[in-house]
């Protein structure tokens, strides 16, 4: 006798559509199982803490593509999400922050992706930099780090999640205090949408095993001794022994852009 084939609890869901403009909202979205019952985010996150980063992101992909964004840094993560979510679905749509103060190897790295896989990145940006110093004077990242990075990344996530109801990122539990409880399913807040981060359990070995064995492109910082990278003028290697991101926004008693918490 054949054994019942298991229901996906998860698969099938009725995704209540997000207002088109990201902006802090309190109240989730509502998830509808195939059967009509509401779903709690937590059970989802629950389903999603047991598989592997590639069922998630496929799950992700077959429930809210094509109003799903993955978010690109350009860090060794993104070499990671990248690999993964193309080879499960091409059309899969990637965007990044181009805050013009990037490194030019984080430029370098997205080239190199977008040549492996065929990916025409999104950018999204804020105004420039001489309209930003018009404004607020020369070198605001230095006097005021919370505003620049409001202007520069916040401001241009706010574009690039507009009109879309879940977004992909990055993050690891491991990265830093702040990230050690992050879900790989939840409500964002912040933008008012879902969001996922199916690498959230990975080690830092895991992400290089991956890198390596499949041989992907990654920014040439990382060789360099920066583990966390961000702008040019608020990122340096945190030296022998400390922590990851110890090197962003080393002077500022800063740990977060502001796009994560």
């Amino acid at each position: 006798m054949a054994l019942a084939r298991a229901i996906d609890p998860i698969a099938n869901l009725d995704v209540e559509r997000v207002p088109d403009k990201a902006a802090p909202q309190k109240r989730a979205a509502t998830l509808t199982a195939a059967d009509g019952t509401e779903l709690d985010p937590r059970e989802v996150n629950a389903e999603l803490e047991g598989r592997s980063t590639e069922e998630t992101i496929r799950w992700a992909l077959e429930t809210f593509h094509p109003r799903l964004r993955f978010a690109c840094s350009f860090q060794k993560t993104s070499s990671v999400t990248i690999d993964i979510a193309h080879s499960i679905d091409p059309t899969a749509r990637f965007f990044y922050l181009d805050t013009e103060v990037l490194f030019e190897e984080t430029y370098a790295t997205r080239d190199a992706l977008a040549a492996r896989y065929g990916i025409e990145f999104e950018r999204y940006a804020g105004i420039s930099l001489s309209e930003q110093e018009d404004l607020y004077g020369p070198e605001l990242w230095a006097r005021q780090p919370d505003a620049c990075c409001a202007i520069r990344k916040v401001e241009p996530m706010r574009q690039a999640l507009s009109g879309i109801d879940c977004w992909v990122s990055g993050i690891r539990r491991e990265d830093s205090e702040t990230r050690a409880a992050a879900a790989k399913f939840g409500w964002d807040r912040r933008f008012g949408l879902w969001k996922l981060n199916p690498l959230a359990d990975w080690s830092e070995a895991q992400v290089w095993d991956y890198i390596h064995e499949r041989r992907l492109p990654y920014n040439p910082l990382h060789d360099a001794g920066y583990p966390s990278i961000g702008c040019t003028h608020c990122t340096r290697p945190p030296g022998a022994g400390g922590h990851p991101r110890a090197g962003r926004w080393a002077d500022a008693h800063k740990t977060e852009c502001g796009l994560h918490g």
